[in-house]
């Protein structure tokens, strides 16, 4: 990417020299073959943007409809809050994705901003920073609230039933959708700054020059908020998963609880929710804070280079965090889980036939019911 900045910079003044070569067929045939290498370098550095993009809405429109599907049919209350949580989260990821995507394609499609622009903003840069640290801290919020909810609603049910309700939740989603607003606004009021990020094509708090101590603390607040939630979650999330082991081991042999199935199939999904948050989001979140840190302290000197990349390939992680949220909850759904157990058991039956496995007929009820005790 850095070779692509590098090459849109020389673009402009290698028009006019192109047009001023009026015998020299050596240089107007390397000015042309610069400028065609510069003309497949732009297009790869657009599908950069536009494949992951695609695939974020597609995946989110998918995971929406499957959503809206289940949440129609859903009678448990317990379940019907979980489905408006992750109703939320995938209908904020997939504004997140749009949104941002749309204005650093245009910015790719631009040429980007100058070198020399990269620690300056305006109104656009403002824009996409704190689009960024909305639809960034948004998400994180959520899988801790709903990580919390379930926490309760496993080891605390009785109180759960009285203390959640459909307002409540919606109240809570309004809080935290206000705390990430307010929080992506406080450049505004002169709390932080955002500005041009290397190679020119993305905007984010200004964490590498000319920083001063109020970047610090808003990237501070930033990146504490972020991994708060992160561990919250965790936290929650094991809590709950343990419980739900003890509650299977004390079970007598042939009973059958449907509610603990649900809310098995929902742990599952928080945990791979929060895996994936995990993965994506902790790298921009601690690089973030790292750059930020060494810069104020003018600590950094010629490792520049090295935490522009770093910087770089954290804000690539945590865009794929919206796309693979959604796939989350589509493939860890009890029905799927269901099949691929059945699968996996009638392949290790047949010696590996997985298409004796889909030929096969209908497993009997008592096979079902092993299925989802599972």
């Amino acid at each position: 990417m850095l070779s692509l900045r590098r090459l849109n910079s020389s673009f402009s003044p290698l028009v006019p020299h192109f047009s001023d070569v009026s015998g020299g067929k050596a240089e107007a045939r390397v000015a042309f073959e610069e400028m065609s290498q510069q003309a497949n370098l732009t297009t790869s550095g657009i599908m950069v943007v536009v494949f992951p993009m695609t695939l974020g809405i597609v995946s989110n429109i998918v995971a929406l409809v499957i959503l809206a599907n289940a949440y129609s049919l859903q009678r448990r209350r317990s379940k019907a809050t979980f489905l408006l949580f992750a109703t939320s989260l995938v209908v904020t990821d997939f504004i997140g994705h749009v949104i941002p995507g749309a204005l650093v394609l245009r910015l790719y499609l631009s040429g980007g901003a100058r070198p020399e622009d990269y620690n300056s903003s305006d109104g656009m840069c403002k824009f996409l920073g704190g689009s960024m640290v909305f639809f960034g801290l948004c998400p994180l919020f959520m899988g801790c609230a709903m990580a919390a909810e379930r926490c309760l609603g496993v080891t605390k049910p009785l109180l759960h039933s009285s203390l959640i309700t459909s307002t409540r939740t919606k109240m809570c989603l309004s809080v935290i959708w206000l705390a990430a607003l307010f929080v992506a606004l406080l450049p505004c009021l002169q709390l932080g700054s955002y500005t041009y990020q290397d190679p020119g094509t993305w905007c984010f708090i200004q964490v590498l020059s000319d920083i001063q101590q109020l970047d610090v603390a808003f990237v501070a607040l930033f990146s504490g908020l972020g991994l708060i939630s992160l561990a919250v979650a965790v936290v929650c999330n094991t809590i709950s998963g343990l419980t739900l082991v003890l509650a299977r081991l004390r079970r007598k042999p042939g009973s059958h609880h449907s509610a603990k199935s649900h809310d098995i199939e929902m742990v599952v999904q928080l945990v791979g929710i929060t895996v994936t948050s995990c993965i994506c989001w902790c790298p921009l979140l601690i690089f973030g804070l790292m750059s930020a840190i060494h810069s104020y302290t003018g600590s950094i000197g010629e490792d520049l280079p090295s935490y522009k990349m770093l910087m770089v390939t954290g804000v690539r992680l945590a865009t794929w965090n919206q796309i693979l949220d959604p796939w989350v909850y589509i493939l860890l759904r009890r029905t799927v889980l269901r099949k691929i157990y059945l699968i996996a058991k009638c392949q290790a039956g047949l010696g590996g036939n997985i298409f004796g496995c889909l030929d096969s007929p209908s497993p009997p009820q008592s096979e079902k019911n092993e299925v989802n005790q599972v």
